[in-house]
């Protein structure tokens, strides 16, 4: 068992510390509950700015902090770091690595993975982008291989080493290239004089026919004609069909040596074992409009692990970080309803709009309804919405410092090789959050 105190208040276990579960506890802390809180790891990671982290903008503790933190003190609710294995709803239990527990209340927020769509290669040899150990992994990787770049008498190896593929032309991958391309024309050749980085090519590849698809086509269209002024190669219609490693192979039949190939091309629901088969559809949890399982009372999924149709919403609420921070305060209303006996509330979603960066001064925001935004006041409003976003007062100020020192000096200070990437023959894609 795992060791929480016996209590006579309902127990609610909520499996996963990331925008909805971190939201919910918050918002259910001062109920008549007994709260326990797993993930596997001990810190919430604000994941929008996990890509600064991989290019050398920002380094890990300023978009993470302790779950323990953030949420207690508090007499009636528990955080225990462990990995949850398997649930139990007949008998109203989860299994962790750490014990058995008990609830009567259950909520999965255990978030998404990286989705490589079963293409071996990719597992084994790209690069994923949703933890903050792959983006240290990842950014270790490209200083390294400009380190090998320098040694090389080999003009093949050179420019392999130097060329990065960046797959998947949504916000991730967008953001991604942009940085990279910041990189490759303000600071490395800076630290790499010996280097002709007129040899290196940054290569997005999107395999629909723009970019951005979940925006308007006037912030697509503005997003590829901010990359191509960062010298990034835009593919569109392009998969990649295999990837030793070393040499990427499209479906357009072309192929670039490349030592970095990034995947950012899509992601999947992340749940433990023993639903019902009834209750998953596409790697996400089927739920009603009061976010509870189908085919359960006392089941519920929140954020991206969760598949909400609505008549607005067909395909089920987009996979976003504003949608699991909302689902999180909503369903704290419905338990405390349910605490009360009182009827429970629909959700609705309230869609702020969406936005991506490309690089300095460069940006593009959609607001609801029709109205869009582009360049430096896009970046301005970017900026803006990620700060007050960042849970902490330390942290808020440790990204903001380093964004003005990276503004006016052109420098990114955190281009170190603290540990070593070692590159393993087949590359475990870990589970996300819980």
């Amino acid at each position: 068992m795992v060791p929480i105190p016996e209590s006579s208040l309902p127990r609610v276990i909520i499996i996963g510390g990331g925008f909805a579960g971190v939201k919910l506890v918050k918002k259910l802390k001062k109920l008549p509950l007994q709260i326990v809180l797993f993930d596997r790891n001990n810190y919430h990671t604000f994941q929008p700015l996990l890509y600064q982290v991989a290019t050398a903008g920002l380094e890990p503790d300023s978009i993470a902090d302790p779950l323990r933190k953030q949420l207690e003190p508090a007499h009636n609710f528990f955080f225990r770091m462990g990995e949850v294995q398997s649930i139990d709803p007949d008998k109203n239990t989860i299994n962790t690595e750490i014990g058995e527990l008990g609830y009567d209340y259950l909520v999965i927020a255990t978030g998404s993975r990286t989705n490589f769509f079963g293409n071996v290669s990719l597992m084994q040899h790209a690069f994923p982008l949703k933890q903050i150990p792959q983006a240290l992994d990842l950014r270790s990787h490209i200083l390294q291989n400009f380190e090998a770049a320098t040694i090389t008498e080999d003009l093949m190896e050179k420019k392999s080493r130097m060329n990065i593929v960046v797959v998947g032309g949504g916000p991730t991958g967008v953001e991604v290239a942009g940085a990279l391309g910041e990189l490759k024309r303000s600071i490395l050749p800076k630290d790499y004089p010996e280097l002709d980085f007129g040899k290196m090519s940054i290569i997005l590849l999107e395999a629909s026919p723009r970019l951005l698809g979940g925006m308007s086509e006037k912030s697509s269209e503005r997003a590829l004609r901010y990359l191509k002024k960062f010298h990034v190669d835009v593919y569109l219609n392009t998969l990649v069909e295999t990837y030793d490693g070393k040499s990427a192979k499209l479906s357009n039949g072309e192929h670039i040596n490349t030592h970095t190939l990034i995947w950012g091309a899509g992601v999947k629901g992340n749940y433990p074992e023993g639903l019902p088969e009834e209750a998953i559809e596409r790697s996400r949890i089927l739920v009603d409009e009061y976010s509870r399982m189908r085919g359960s009372n006392n089941i519920f999924a929140i954020g991206d692990i969760s598949a909400m149709k609505t008549d607005e919403y067909p395909n089920a609420h987009p996979m976003l970080a504003p949608v699991a921070i909302q689902q999180g305060d909503h369903l704290a209303i419905n338990l405390k309803n349910a605490l009360q006996n009182r009827p429970l509330k629909s959700f609705k979603y309230f869609d702020k709009g969406s936005m991506a960066t490309v690089g300095r001064n460069k940006a593009v925001v959609d607001f609801p309804g029709k109205g869009t935004l582009g360049g430096f006041p896009a970046w301005i409003v970017w900026m803006f919405i990620h700060l007050i976003s960042i849970i902490g007062f330390r942290n808020r100020l440790i990204v903001f410092l380093n964004w003005v020192w990276n503004y006016f000096t052109y420098d990114k200070g955190t281009r170190l090789i603290i540990r070593k990437f070692v590159p393993s023959k087949l590359k475990k894609q870990e589970a996300e959050v819980f």
